[in-house]
């Protein structure tokens, strides 16, 4: 018998520290369940059942909450950024270019953009609907120098020189800005922030990040810019062409002025040699008038006289006086 109580006391023991460790657990459980954390770059909406309860939690620390009723809606307090896909816009002139824009952006009441965007991805889909269509609008109806250019920027004549070179933006260079490219964002940017408060968005900034013409004016733009720099090569190939002509002219003068000096100096030392020469053989004939005679008609016998000269003169000339005398001296001897 009282081995039989011992034991039923034992067994109820064992089922009081059972339940008490259970309840412990449990107690456990739902009490780490009821906490939660705030960080300081994140704000907290407690929902329950699918209806936010309370304000909005904003300030970083430990809260707490029903559990396994209530849950936690976590959003970011920092700067996010919003990165459109390019479009491809007509401008005021109906020219196509090709738009890529980014913008940056925080959540400012999370609240109201719980109840309308529920999360990022919804917000970053809104945000595509909204800003596309304000940057197609404003672009739309704004001039392509207006897009390209600010309006404080002053044509340099370096700028000019580049562009008559062929960089083919010398037309947009030379138009007058009527607003520019930082009155054109700010626009876009106070025209896009009316319609963030609904969603408890707040629109920081928006920036135009690239800018280009679309590939089918781009070709249009690339063939420009080869012809311009054809007829540039054509010029340069012009411009050289005639200075080497006229360096081949200047050679050819100069040439033609030291040959005609050096002809002129030749004559002039063929002259004064001439002179001498004649000097010489008049001294030469003032000594010996009649060996000067035999002389110079000896030379004169070997340059004229050959095998294919045919000399019609009289037998009785004084030319062969010498011929005449020689041949009667040998006959003589």
């Amino acid at each position: 018998m009282n081995n039989r109580n011992v034991q039923l006391r034992s067994r109820s023991g064992g089922i009081f520290w059972l339940a008490v460790a259970v309840a412990a657990s449990l107690t456990a459980v739902i009490g780490y369940a009821s906490i939660f954390t705030v960080d300081e770059s994140e704000q907290v909406i407690v929902v329950q059942f699918g209806a936010p309860v309370g304000e909005p939690i904003v300030e970083p620390g430990m809260h707490f909450r029903i559990p396994f009723i209530q849950e936690v809606r976590r959003f970011d307090k920092r700067l996010l950024s919003w990165d459109g896909d390019p479009n491809q816009i007509p401008t005021v002139e109906e020219q196509f270019i090709s738009i890529d824009t980014t913008a940056r952006w925080r959540i400012v009441d999370p609240l109201k953009f719980l109840q309308s965007v529920q999360n990022e991805a919804g917000a970053q889909s809104r945000l595509n609907d909204i800003l596309d269509s304000v940057v197609r609008d404003k672009i739309a109806s704004s001039p392509l120098v207006d897009i390209v250019r600010s309006k404080d920027w002053k044509v340099s004549k370096e700028d000019l020189k580049r562009a008559m070179a062929g960089e083919g933006d010398e037309e947009i260079l030379l138009q007058e800005v009527e607003a520019g490219r930082e009155e054109l964002v700010n626009s876009i940017l106070a025209t896009a922030q009316l319609q963030m408060p609904q969603y408890g968005i707040e629109l920081v900034d928006i920036r135009i990040k690239r800018l280009n013409y679309v590939e089918s004016v781009q070709i249009q733009v690339y063939q420009r810019m080869i012809a311009e720099r054809q007829r540039i090569a054509e010029q340069f190939r012009s411009e050289g062409e005639g200075r080497a002509a006229e360096i081949l002219g200047e050679t050819e003068r100069l040439l033609a002025e030291i040959k005609s000096g050096a002809e002129r100096d030749a004559e002039i030392t063929r002259g004064l040699a001439d002179a001498e020469a004649s000097k010489i053989y008049n001294n030469a004939f003032e000594t010996n008038a009649d060996f000067y005679a035999f002389y110079r008609t000896l030379d004169s016998y070997s340059k004229s006289l050959g095998k294919e000269v045919t000399l019609v003169i009289g037998a009785d000339s004084e030319y062969f006086q010498f011929l005449r005398s020689g041949g009667a001296q040998a006959s003589d001897e």
